[in-house]
C-alpha cells in the first residue's frame, strides 16, 4: 500500500454506512490465480446506504497507463468480475458494482477522456459502468467531516 492509499481509505471510511477492505483480491477463478484473471484492488468500499460496491483504484502516476490497463481488463471480464465479487464477499440481494478512481486533480480531465475510449468487449451482456473519478485533493482530511464524510462548507 502506498502512502496516499491511507488518506483515501480514511476518506471512504468517514461515511458511516460504508465499509472498506484494502488490498482486496478479486479472483475470477475460485481455485487458482491465473494471469489476467485476478487483481488486487486498492480498496473495495461497500456502501450499505445505496447498496453499491466501489472498486477503488488510487494513483498519482502521470501516465495513467497501469490504471488504463486495469480498467480494460476489468471491462473485458466485467460479468465474471461482478460474479466473483458477489461470491467472495457473500453479497446477498441486489448490489451495484462500479469502479471508483482517485487521481490528482490535474489528471482528472485526461483520465475522463481516456476512460471514454475504453472498448467494451463484443457481446458483453452487462457493460462496466462509467467509473466515478474523484480528485485526490477532495479527500484531504481538512476537506470533509471525519464523522460523516460530508464536505465542509466553502469559507468555513
Amino acid at each position: 500500500m502506498d502512502y496516499f492509499q491511507g488518506v483515501v481509505t480514511d476518506y471512504l471510511r468517514a461515511k458511516r454506512s460504508r465499509f472498506v477492505n484494502t488490498e482486496y483480491m478479486i479472483n475470477l477463478d475460485p481455485d487458482g490465480e491465473q494471469k489476467n484473471r485476478h487483481w488486487y484492488c486498492d480498496a473495495v468500499a461497500i456502501d450499505f446506504e445505496d447498496s453499491t460496491v466501489h472498486l477503488c483504484e488510487i494513483t498519482y502516476s502521470k501516465t495513467l497507463q497501469s490504471l488504463m490497463v486495469r480498467l480494460q481488463l476489468w471491462c473485458n471480464h466485467w460479468p465474471e468480475l461482478v460474479t466473483a465479487l458477489r461470491r467472495d464477499s457473500a453479497l446477498k440481494g441486489d448490489w451495484t458494482v462500479t469502479p471508483r478512481l482517485f487521481v490528482p486533480l490535474e489528471l482528472k480531465d485526461q483520465l475522463t477522456k481516456r476512460v471514454a475510449l475504453v472498448k467494451w468487449p463484443d457481446g458483453c451482456p452487462s457493460p462496466m459502468p462509467q467509473p466515478i473519478i474523484t480528485p485526490l485533493e477532495d479527500v484531504l482530511p481538512w476537506r470533509y467531516r471525519s464523522w460523516t464524510g460530508t464536505p465542509y462548507a466553502k469559507g468555513s
